[in-house]
C-alpha cells in the first residue's frame, strides 16, 4: 500500500509536506481445491486495445491493418461537425432550436460514436484472442454523469470544450444537463462503477451486469416533514449512452414444476415466462482504447401475452396482467420488501440478474469454443464475481444449465460452480446476510430448492467428515452456524447415517461393558440361584437400549423448531459454492473471518482474504477537481499519476515550496466557493466560504451514526446560546455542518434522522445570534454529482460508524485524495488510510471493534452510565426548541439497557463525550492551521485493488492477489 498526505507544523503556515512511504503488500493466493486448476499454461501480454505501443502480438497486428484504431484524435471541427449531424439526423427533439437539452443529447450521442468504435474492437480482440474474461455481477451501479467522464478518459475535453463554444455553448452547462443514471444507491453501487473504470484503463478483459431500472431508488425531496420520495426520471427523455440489443434477449421462467422423465433427467415446466432484453452502456478506459461493457436487462413478455380479447372486452387491467409484472421486475432499485409482494418481487429481480447473466455467459463461451466445447474448461475462461449476496442465485442456476440443459452429471456441475464463482462480503450486519423464506423459494424457484437443498446435503457430509458424529451436541451446533438451509429437516440419508453411527457407539459401548465385567465374573461363586438370577444374552440386548434409542436420539437432536421460520441462508451458500470470499478492508476481513464465518474459515482457511476497496482518481480528482489535478500533474512533471500514483512521491522535493502551498490554497477556496454557488441554489441557504466546511455525506443508517453528528451539532449550538458574542467567536471556528444521504423509503428511524437534521439546520440557520459562526445544511437528492461539488470543496469529513460496523466506506477515499481531513473510528477502510496518511491527519475518537460486544454486555446489565453532557443534550433535545415535532422515539432508542429500538445499539452514548472532545480538537488545529487538509491516499486508488484483485486472475482469474505492483498485468496465464 503507498499513500502520501501533506500538513503543516506549528513553525510556519506550511513547512513541510510528508509524504508517506511506500509500502508495498504481500498477500498468499487463497484458492479452494487449487489442484483443480492444473490446466495447460500459456504466455500472453494483455495491453492495450490498438494502443500507441510499439509491441505487438500478432493478432493484434492484423486487427490495426484491418481497423484504423490508431486513427487520429478529432479536432474541434469535427467535433463541431459530429455533434452538428446528430443534432439533425438522429434527433430526439424538434428542429427548430438548438438548446441546452438538444445539445447535450448531439453532444452524448457524438461521443458514443467513438466508444462504440472502441468498443467494437475491444470485443472483437478479446473474441479472437479466446482469453478469459472477468463477469462482474452486480444489483447497483452507482455512475454518476457520463460525457466528462467519456470526454476526459478519451482526451478530448478540450476538444468538445472548443467545438461547443464554436456552436455557442460552454461545455459545463452542457454537462449540467445529463441527468445521474439512477441504478445505484450507495458505496456498493459507486464501488462497482469504478471498478469497471478501472478495469477498462487496465485493459482486463471484464464485463458488468446488472439490471436497468426504470426509476430508479427514489427522488429525495426535503420538506418541512422531512424526507419525501417520489420516482426518478432519468430515463424520460431516454438515455443516449445505452445500445438497446434487439437481438440478444433470453428466457427467464419463475413458478411452475419439476417434472423427471424416463431417464431420469429434471425438467422445470410450466409457469410464468418473461424476456430480458440487453441493454449495453460503453465503459471506456483512461489513455485506451479499451471500453469494456456494462450490460443492463431490461423485461417484457412477448406480444402474444397480451390479452386482445380480455382489452376489447373491457377487461384492461386483465389483458396488460403478464406485461406489467413483468416490466415491474425493473421498475424500481431496491422495491420495499415488508409484504410478500415485495420479497417476491426482490427475488425476481435478483434470478432476473443472475439467469440472464448467465445465460449471456455461457452462449458467449459456447460460442468462443467453437464447435468442441469442453465443460472442464469453463473455469478456465469464466470467472463470476457477485457483488454481495444479491447475486447468489448464480450458484443454482449455473448447476440447473450445466445439468438440465448442457446434460453434464451433479459431481461435474457443482464442481465447475465452485471453480467459477467467487464472492465479495460487503457487511456484517445481520440483516444484510440475506435469509429468504424456503416456501417462497420453493413456489418461485422450484428447481432451484432443489439443487439448494442437495448443495446443501454436500455441506452436511463435508461437516460430519470434518467433526464426526459421535459428540451431536456439538454437531448440533455447527450444521445449525453453517448450514444453508436454517430450521430445516436434515436429509433422510443423513439421518440414516447418524442412526447407524449412533447404533454403531451403543454396540461398541455394549462390548466395552461385557469385556470389562468378564474377570470379576470369574471369581464369583456360582450357584444354581446365582444362575437363575442371572440375565441371558437376549435380555442383556433387550435391557441395554432402555437408556436412549439411537433413532429417537438423533431425530430429538436434529428436529425443526416448528415456531421458527424456514430459511435459505444466501451468504452462506456464496462461501460454499464459490472458491474465494473477500472482505473489502482489513478490520472488515478479520470480522469475517473470527465472527461471520468462523466456522466456515475454521473449514477452508484459504478461501478467505481481503481487497481493500478503492476508488478511481479520474473521476475522483481529475474530473471534479481539475484545479488540484493541474497542481499535482505541474508540480510532478506529468500527468502519470493518474494512472500510477505512486508518482506523487515526486511532490516530496517540493514540501516547503511556498508556490506550490499557495495554489494548493487558492484552489481550495475556488472549490469552496463553487459549493457555496451550489448550496445556495440547492437549498436556498446562504453560506460564507471563510468557515470550515464539515461534510458527512453517506446513506442514511443508524450504524453510521448521523445521529451522533447532529447531536454534536446541538451540543455546540447549546454551549454557544449559552455564551456572550465575544466568547462564541474566541471559542468556536465557524462551521458549516453539511450532510447527505437517503433513508430507505421503510426505515423510519433513518428518517427521523433526517427530519431531526432538517429541524435543527432551519433552528440554527435562523438564529440571528449565531450567525456564520454555524450553518447546517441538508443537501436533498444526494447522488455522484453532488459528491463532485462537496467532496473538493470539503475540509473535515466524518466517518464516524460504530467500530467493526462498516464493511470499508470509499467516501473516506474520495475526501482523502482531495485534501480533506477525516474525523472517525477505527473502521473499515479508516484503519488503513489513518496508517498511511498518519495520525496527525486524521481525528481518531471512539471505542473499538474488539470492545463493542462487552459494552454492550455492560449496558444489558444495567451497568452503563452516560455522560453528563449527553443528558444535557437529550433534554435539550426534549424541550422542543427545534421545534413541534415529537422525537421522543428517537431519543428514547439511546435509552433503555434492553427491547427492540431501545438500549443504544450502535453506542452513540458511549461514543458522544471522546466524539466532541474530539472536535473540539480539530477546532484547535483549523484555528492554528496546524494542518494543511490534503492527503492523497495511493493505497486507496482502485486501480491498485483492481491489479490486486486482478492479478490473481493472471492465474485463476479469481480476483486474488500475487503482489501490489502488477502494473499493467502481464503473464495472463503464466
Amino acid at each position: 500500500m503507498e499513500a502520501s498526505s501533506l500538513w503543516i507544523s506549528n513553525s510556519s503556515p506550511i513547512s513541510s509536506i510528508a509524504l508517506l512511504t511506500n509500502k508495498h503488500w504481500k498477500w498468499h493466493s487463497a484458492f479452494y481445491k487449487p489442484s483443480l486448476f492444473n490446466h495447460s499454461r500459456r504466455c500472453f501480454f494483455v495491453k492495450n486495445v490498438a494502443s500507441k505501443k510499439h509491441t505487438k502480438t500478432p493478432a493484434l497486428e492484423e486487427e490495426e491493418q484491418g481497423v484504423a484504431l490508431d486513427a487520429l484524435r478529432p479536432d474541434s471541427t469535427s467535433v463541431a461537425s459530429s455533434i452538428k449531424y446528430h443534432a439533425e439526423f438522429t434527433p430526439s427533439f424538434s428542429p427548430e432550436l438548438f438548446e441546452l437539452p438538444k445539445v447535450y443529447y448531439a453532444t452524448a450521442e457524438s461521443v458514443r460514436d467513438m466508444l462504440i468504435t472502441n468498443w467494437n474492437a475491444t470485443y472483437d480482440y478479446y473474441e479472437k484472442l479466446n482469453i478469459k474474461q472477468a463477469y462482474y455481477l452486480s444489483m447497483e451501479y452507482l455512475q454518476g454523469r457520463a460525457l466528462l467522464n467519456a470526454t476526459g478518459n478519451l482526451e478530448l475535453t478540450g476538444a468538445y470544450a472548443e467545438a461547443l463554444k464554436k456552436l455557442g455553448h460552454n461545455l459545463e452547462d452542457v454537462a449540467r444537463q445529463e441527468p445521474d443514471a439512477a441504478l445505484g444507491n450507495g458505496g456498493l453501487g459507486r464501488l462497482a462503477s469504478c471498478f469497471l473504470d478501472s478495469m477498462a484503463t487496465l485493459n482486463y478483459p471484464a464485463w458488468g451486469y446488472g439490471l436497468r431500472y426504470r426509476y430508479g431508488l427514489f427522488k429525495q425531496l426535503i420538506t418541512k416533514d422531512g424526507q419525501e420520495e417520489v420516482a426518478e426520471n432519468w430515463l424520460e427523455m431516454g438515455n443516449p449512452w445505452e445500445i438497446v440489443r434487439n437481438d440478444i434477449s433470453y428466457p427467464v421462467k419463475f413458478y411452475g414444476e419439476v417434472i423427471q422423465g424416463p431417464d431420469g433427467k429434471k425438467e422445470w415446466v410450466g409457469g410464468e415466462d418473461i424476456i430480458a432484453v440487453a441493454y449495453d452502456v460503453p465503459i471506456p478506459g483512461y489513455k485506451t482504447k479499451t471500453t469494456i461493457n456494462l450490460r443492463l436487462w431490461s423485461t417484457k413478455v412477448s406480444a402474444e401475452l397480451f390479452d386482445l380479447r380480455a382489452f376489447n372486452a373491457g377487461q384492461h387491467a386483465k389483458a396488460y396482467d403478464a406485461l406489467k409484472r413483468a416490466e415491474k421486475i425493473c421498475y424500481i432499485l431496491y422495491p420495499g420488501d415488508e409484504s410478500d409482494e415485495g420479497k417476491t418481487l426482490r427475488l425476481k429481480q435478483q434470478y432476473t440478474l443472475c439467469s440472464a447473466s448467465l445465460q449471456d455467459i455461457i452462449a458467449r463461451f459456447e460460442r468462443r469454443s467453437g464447435e468442441s466445447v469442453n465443460w472442464e474448461k469453463f473455469p478456465e475462461k469464466v470467472a463470476v464475481q457477485m457483488n454481495d449476496t444479491h447475486p447468489t442465485l448464480c450458484i443454482p442456476e449455473l448447476i440447473r444449465i450445466l445439468i438440465d440443459v448442457k446434460g453434464l452429471s451433479w459431481n461435474e456441475a457443482w464442481g465447475i460452480t465452485q471453480r467459477t464463482v467467487a464472492y465479495t462480503n460487503h457487511t456484517v450486519l445481520p440483516e444484510a446476510l440475506e435469509k429468504w423464506s424456503l416456501n417462497l423459494l420453493q413456489q418461485l424457484l422450484p428447481r432451484h430448492v432443489e439443487i439448494i437443498r442437495m448443495i446443501d446435503e454436500e455441506l452436511i457430509n463435508t461437516i460430519i467428515e470434518e467433526y464426526g458424529s459421535e459428540d451431536l451436541e456439538l454437531l448440533k451446533e455447527k450444521l445449525k452456524q453453517m448450514r444453508i438451509l436454517d430450521n430445516i429437516e436434515l436429509p433422510s440419508a443423513v439421518l440414516d447415517s447418524l442412526v447407524k453411527s449412533q447404533e454403531s457407539l451403543v454396540n461398541n459401548s455394549v462390548e466395552e461393558e461385557e469385556e470389562h465385567s468378564e474377570p470379576n465374573e470369574v471369581t464369583k461363586p456360582t450357584n444354581k440361584e446365582d444362575e437363575a438370577k442371572k440375565p441371558n444374552d437376549k435380555d442383556k440386548k433387550t435391557e441395554l437400549p432402555k437408556a436412549e434409542n439411537p433413532e429417537k436420539k438423533v431425530k430429538s437432536t436434529f428436529e425443526p423448531d416448528p415456531k421458527q421460520p424456514k430459511l435459505v441462508r444466501m451468504a452462506n451458500l456464496c462461501v460454499v459454492g464459490g472458491h474465494a470470499v473477500n472482505g473489502v478492508a482489513e478490520i472488515h476481513s478479520d470480522i469475517v473471518k473470527k465472527e461471520v464465518f468462523n466456522d466456515f474459515y475454521k473449514l477452508w482457511p484459504e478461501k478467505f482474504q481481503n481487497k481493500t476497496n478503492g476508488v478511481t482518481p479520474r473521476r475522483w480528482i481529475a474530473f471534479c477537481n481539475p484545479e488540484l489535478s493541474k497542481i499535482i500533474t505541474k508540480w510532478t512533471g506529468s500527468d502519470d499519476w493518474l494512472i500510477n500514483t505512486e508518482k506523487l512521491v515526486e511532490l516530496r522535493k517540493f514540501a516547503d515550496n511556498e508556490e506550490l502551498q499557495s495554489e494548493w490554497r487558492e484552489a481550495k477556496m475556488n472549490n469552496k466557493k463553487k459549493l457555496v454557488s451550489f448550496l445556495k441554489e440547492k437549498t436556498g441557504y446562504v453560506l460564507s466560504p471563510d468557515a470550515m466546511f464539515d461534510v458527512q455525506i453517506k446513506r442514511i443508517h443508524e450504524y453510521k451514526r448521523q445521529l451522533l453528528n447532529i447531536l454534536g451539532i446541538v451540543y455546540r449550538y447549546k454551549k454557544m446560546k449559552e455564551m456572550s458574542a465575544e466568547e462564541r467567536k474566541e471559542k468556536f471556528v465557524p462551521r458549516v455542518c453539511i450532510f447527505g444521504g437517503k433513508a430507505f423509503s421503510t426505515y423510519v428511524q433513518a428518517k427521523r434522522i433526517v427530519k431531526f437534521i432538517t429541524d435543527v439546520g432551519a433552528t440554527i440557520n435562523h438564529d440571528p445570534e449565531i450567525g456564520d459562526l454555524l450553518k447546517v445544511v441538508f443537501v436533498p437528492d444526494y447522488n455522484v454529482s453532488v459528491a463532485e461539488v462537496l467532496i473538493p470543496g470539503s475540509e473535515l469529513s466524518q466517518h464516524i460508524s460504530t467500530a467493526g460496523m462498516e464493511a470499508s466506506g470509499t467516501s473516506n477515499m474520495k475526501f482523502a485524495m482531495n485534501g480533506c481531513i477525516l474525523i472517525g473510528t477505527l473502521d473499515g477502510a479508516n484503519v488503513e488510510i489513518r496508517e498511511e496518511v498518519g495520525e496527525n491527519n486524521f481525528f481518531l475518537f471512539g471505542a473499538h471493534a474488539h470492545e463493542i460486544a462487552g459494552l454492550r454486555k455492560q449496558r444489558a446489565e444495567g451497568k452503563f452510565v452516560a455522560d453528563p453532557r449527553f443528558e444535557e443534550v437529550k433534554a435539550f433535545v426534549r424541550s422542543g426548541v427545534f421545534g413541534p415535532y415529537n422525537y421522543d422515539e428517537l431519543m428514547g432508542s439511546l435509552e433503555g439497557n434492553e427491547g427492540y429500538g431501545r438500549a443504544d445499539y450502535f453506542l452513540v452514548g458511549k461514543d458522544f463525550p471522546s466524539y466532541i472532545e474530539c472536535q473540539e480538537k480539530v477546532d484547535e488545529a483549523y484555528r492554528d492551521q496546524k494542518i494543511l487538509h490534503i492527503a492523497l491516499v495511493l493505497d486507496v486508488e482502485l486501480d491498485q485493488d483492481v491489479n490486486l484483485k486482478h492479478s490473481g486472475l493472471a492465474v485463476e482469474f479469481s480476483w486474488v492477489p500475487l503482489s501490489s505492483d502488477a502494473l499493467p498485468l502481464q503473464n495472463m496465464y503464466e
